[in-house]
């Protein structure tokens, strides 16, 4: 079950949004699709608009957070039901907010590397990093970068781990605030 909702969360989630939702930076970028003004510094009009890196990223980890917060949610509720169980709509939002808003803090980036650091696992996010081609589609020789968060480093495995075990807390909390409201499961 768990992998079949994490892969339908990669259909609904923008892959956009999925790249650019750890962005920081005082730096300028257009707020259309997040590219540095300096690269096109000459864009117009709506396509003109501008914010900061910061702004963008908070804007993208908003628009995953909600696709997959709703995903999840309407998931549940049709397991849930599906196996003739009706939860009280006060612990079902109680959950889904615990891993809205956990999810939204991690997927930023800061608080995932402190914590980090705090369980002595800095060395591991710096050394294990994967080496991506970049360059746009048709680049016979792209240039090597090195990606320090996406699929196959140790901050993507860390951030895993970490919404795991709050989908398990939140879970947990769902069920007491069900138990307790005396609706029995």
């Amino acid at each position: 079950m768990r992998h079949a909702k994490k892969a339908a969360t990669k259909f609904v989630q923008r892959e956009h949004d999925a790249m650019t939702k750890g962005m920081h930076g005082a730096h300028l970028v257009y707020k259309n699709d997040g590219s540095l003004v300096e690269e096109n510094p000459w864009r117009t009009g709506k396509e003109g608009r501008t914010c900061t890196a910061s702004a963008y990223g908070r804007r993208s980890v908003s628009r995953h957070v909600a696709s997959y917060s709703a995903l999840q949610l309407a998931s549940t509720i049709a397991v849930t039901r599906t196996l003739g169980y009706r939860l009280p709509a006060t612990a079902l939002l109680t959950g889904a907010a615990i891993n809205a808003v956990t999810h939204g803090i991690l997927d930023r980036r800061d608080a995932l590397l402190w914590l980090a650091e705090k369980a002595g696992k800095g060395g591991y996010v710096r050394h294990a990093t994967v080496v991506r081609k970049a360059g746009g589609e048709g680049t016979e020789y792209p240039k090597a970068v090195q990606d320090v968060s996406g699929p196959g480093t140790a901050l993507m495995e860390l951030d895993q781990a970490a919404h795991r075990a709050i989908g398990v807390a939140a879970a947990l909390v769902t069920t007491w605030i069900t138990l307790r409201k005396g609706d029995r499961l």
